[in-house]
């Protein structure tokens, strides 16, 4: 599963709370967080987001804290208390966790940063990888130098029983070419030999795709006419049929109790074990 949680805008504790609720009903086995708040360093009580959620949902967590807290403090009403980043949330052990900091290019740096967890998952390791690229509607070249820097990040930690997955708000539709860039089957890849797989692709056609508005920065997602931005992105399967996607849906798109959990859809998609039986 993969979801931006939209910082700490809005009724940040009532968001919380929806967040959670929605996580206790789909219960992904692995997650990857964008917008993700923790205290900044230095503060008196320190809390994070993806803590929070891990306790009470029983999970493992890591998070990757953004170099560059700027812009987000001045969106935040000037508040330097509170940090944004990444972050994996597994219901497996992690193994190891690594991050990768990304070119800001000839624009404004935003700090951004991809998140490496090795998951313990049944029939070996699974290399999984989240981040958040830039958002400007003009900044599609600064994607490309991002994700050119997240392939060669995947080439170095991806290799193992499983395919590598790549999750994350891209803040660019499908037909962008910093999508088809990492993509890697429909242009030169982001790096070489890096193909990955859209899990969207495998989604019923029949059911709502979008998972955020492009229009309206601070849009909620009530409708079927958001863009897609959110991906879960899958190697091709490895040896017995691991990693292969099942299905793909949206998730986290109605509001509980009156509130809605963020401003983006969650992307959920199932992949396969190991066709034989697998130890544990």
């Amino acid at each position: 599963m993969t979801w931006n949680l939209w910082w700490r805008f809005g009724r940040w504790e009532a968001r919380r709370a929806a967040i959670l609720r929605t996580l206790e009903e789909e219960r992904p086995d692995i997650l990857g967080l964008q917008e993700v708040w923790g205290s900044a360093e230095g503060a008196g009580r320190p809390e994070n987001l993806a803590g929070w959620l891990a306790e009470r949902l029983g999970m493992h967590w890591v998070w990757s804290r953004s170099p560059v807290q700027d812009r987000w403090h001045g969106r935040n009403g000037g508040d330097t208390s509170v940090d944004v980043g990444v972050a994996v949330l597994s219901r497996y052990p992690l193994l190891e966790t690594a991050e990768r900091r990304l070119p800001a290019g000839d624009f404004p740096d935003d700090g951004k940063t991809a998140l490496y967890a090795s998951i313990d998952v049944p029939g070996g390791p699974l290399p999984f990888f989240t981040t958040h690229l830039n958002s400007g509607l003009d900044e599609s070249a600064v994607r490309c130098a991002q994700l050119r820097e997240v392939g060669a990040f995947i080439v170095e930690r991806g290799a193992g029983p499983y395919p590598p997955v790549l999750t994350g708000d891209f803040n660019a539709e499908p037909d962008f070419d910093e999508v088809r860039l990492i993509r890697g089957y429909q242009t030169a890849p982001a790096a070489r030999g890096l193909v990955l797989l859209d899990a969207w692709r495998l989604a019923d056609p029949e059911l709502p795709q979008g998972t955020w508005d492009i229009a309206h920065e601070d849009a909620v997602t009530p409708g079927p006419g958001p863009s897609c931005v959110d991906y879960i992105l899958v190697g091709p399967p490895r040896t017995g049929g691991r990693g292969a996607i099942r299905s793909a849906r949206r998730a986290g798109h109605h509001p509980v109790d009156g509130v809605w959990p963020s401003d983006h859809a969650a992307v959920i998609a199932e992949l396969a074990l190991p066709a034989g039986p697998v130890d544990g």
